[in-house]
């Protein structure tokens, strides 16, 4: 996520505004406005950007069709597909390269499902929950492999994957460790936490999935659960009776806005921050060679 808002930025810096972004960089409405302020144009089709306009890919990745289209327009594109998501797209590609059946586990309508969707040669089965699973009318001999969209976690895949594993005799699938390392480890910090606070607020967008499922595992951990996008949100009748507050984030939500809610409930009542140890975040992913610096 860093990384594609920092390509956005330079292409600002290196070609000056306007420049085009298809799809929002990242789901955060505070990061899309402070690019828009800054001269990023965000829409939804490449029909929509002028001729010869630098346009970007978002975090989410977009379809071969898109690829395409930039392509016969002559259009000077940037890529900011997350690694990860390129990743996937490319393993994807390897199995049905092997006769293998694909079946994604994601959500339907999410931007990076439509991307790699659109990516994969042949025919990809989505399946979001066991019943998908149960539903799926292919005989139990077919090969087949499964790929995952990125933002969900270990947990929450593992029961879909499980119950793949039992319906079909030759499956294969990778690693677990491919899974973004960022919506893991929120996952496992805020499953830590519950056991600590009894409030927990989860800063980021509502169309943000990874945001939503740390609201999920809060209130399955039995504790009261709120996705806030900063401060401003923060209803102060949720503080009462309550004497220890966990604040995470969703993977883009940036640092300003989690400090804006601890600003927020300093207002209402005295705080104390601590910060629960966990995983440090030091993998660093190359710019395209456009805005490498030299």
């Amino acid at each position: 996520m860093v990384r594609a808002i920092e390509i956005v930025e330079r292409a600002l810096e290196k070609y000056g505004p306007p420049v085009y972004v298809r799809h929002e960089i990242v789901h955060n409405k505070y990061v899309v406005e402070s690019l828009k302020a800054k001269g990023a144009i965000f829409v939804e089709e490449l029909s929509e950007v002028p001729s010869d306009a630098v346009t970007v890919f978002s975090a989410h990745g977009v379809a071969r069709s898109i690829e395409e289209e930039a392509a016969a327009r002559g259009l000077p594109v940037l890529n900011a597909t997350c690694p990860l998501v390129t990743k996937v797209h490319n393993q994807g590609k390897r199995y049905t390269s092997k006769g293998r059946t694909l079946i994604l586990i994601g959500h339907a309508g999410h931007p990076e499902v439509e991307g790699t969707m659109g990516q994969v040669p042949g025919p990809v089965l989505l399946v979001q929950n066991l019943d998908d699973v149960a539903a799926l009318t292919l005989p139990p001999e077919t090969p087949v492999a499964y790929i995952t969209q990125t933002t969900l976690s270990v947990d929450d895949t593992k029961d879909i994957i499980a119950a793949l594993s039992e319906k079909f005799h030759d499956i294969e699938g990778p690693d677990t460790r491919d899974i973004c390392y960022a919506t893991q480890n929120r996952q496992s910090a805020v499953r830590q936490m519950s056991k600590l606070v009894d409030l927990i607020l989860v800063v980021g967008a509502n169309n943000s999935s990874n945001s939503n499922r740390l609201r999920e595992i809060g209130t399955e951990a039995g504790i009261a659960s709120y996705l806030i996008a900063d401060g401003s949100e923060l209803n102060p009748e949720w503080l009462d009776g309550k004497r220890a507050v966990g604040i995470t984030a969703g993977a883009s939500a940036p640092e300003v806005l989690v400090d804006d809610v601890i600003e927020a409930l300093r207002r209402i009542v005295p705080v104390s921050v601590s910060v629960l140890p966990g995983r440090e975040e030091n993998i660093e992913f190359v710019l395209p060679a456009e805005l490498a610096t030299t």
